[in-house]
């Protein structure tokens, strides 16, 4: 099965708009980017544009190359934005760990500061999932894929997709592995039930690989030749019995879980509010 990530995503859209309505006003999303590349630039298109299918409004806030890390922190700080996301990767000469633990716990709809991570990793209340565990968990409930007792293996430990889909998938009941460049193995991919991958290394997976009826999410994004590619050969559709591939699969799911997150906290602090 072909996930069309696409069409999830519009479904997402429209609850997260009806839900977003409620507030009142237009609800305005900011993104901090600084040093931006050409995938970048796509990416915040594409942001913005499904920002305005959740009602929503995107404000870019682009910052000086050189920008340092204090500037960073007040353009977080100024108002005027229900949710704050700062656009990955920062450049090194930037403070980055303390850039992102800035961001308000009521304003992290990416669930990238220490405080907002340590709910969802804890299940604590009001925890919000990493838009793409919720893209992964958006997938699997539509497939019908239980996760408990499944050998899952995660290929990277990144920030964005492999850690936070680690966690979510041992307390989802299953057994988890993560391979990383250094521990890479062959066998531990042929015995998968389940593969999640954020390595970026076009080409990674192919079919001969696989367990035949794997579940393959692919979340990794990367440039080749021009086209964005994932890390699961196109053909590993052959096998997989779930599939997303790259475009349309996983990204744009988590670009609407993203903004449903924003949503959701929104709704949240305006509920608190009236009932004050």
């Amino acid at each position: 099965m072909i996930i069309d990530g696409r069409s999830i995503a519009s479904d997402i859209l429209r609850t997260v708009r009806t839900h977003a309505a409620v507030v009142g006003r237009e609800l305005v999303v900011r993104a901090m980017v600084m040093n931006p590349t050409g995938a970048t630039e796509s990416y915040l298109r594409v942001k913005a544009a499904r920002a305005t299918d959740a009602g929503m409004r995107m404000e870019i806030a682009r910052l000086p190359d050189n920008a340092t890390t204090e500037e960073v922190l007040t353009a977080i700080a100024a108002p005027g934005a229900d949710s704050v996301i700062v656009q990955l990767p920062l450049p090194e000469a930037v403070n980055s760990t303390l850039i992102l633990d800035e961001i308000p716990l009521q304003k992290d709809a990416d669930v990238l500061s220490a405080a907002a991570y340590e709910r969802f990793v804890y299940r604590k209340p009001g925890a919000l999932l990493p838009p793409v565990v919720g893209a992964i968990k958006e997938v699997f409930l539509r497939t019908g894929v239980k996760a408990e007792g499944k050998k899952s293996v995660i290929i990277g430990s990144g920030k964005l997709v492999g850690q936070p889909a680690a966690v979510w998938l041992e307390s989802e009941g299953a057994e988890v592995l993560v391979l990383t460049q250094d521990s890479f193995t062959h066998e531990a991919i042929r015995n998968a039930d389940i593969i999640i991958s954020g390595a970026g290394s076009p080409g990674l997976l192919m079919p001969a690989m696989l367990k035949s009826g794997v579940v393959l999410v692919d979340a990794g994004t990367s440039e080749l030749n021009g086209a964005i590619v994932g890390d699961a050969d196109p053909s590993c559709v052959e096998v997989a019995s779930v599939f997303t591939p790259v475009p349309g699969g996983l990204g744009p799911i988590a670009v609407a879980c993203l903004f449903k997150n924003a949503s959701l906290l929104v709704v949240r602090s305006h509920e608190t509010a009236s009932t004050a």
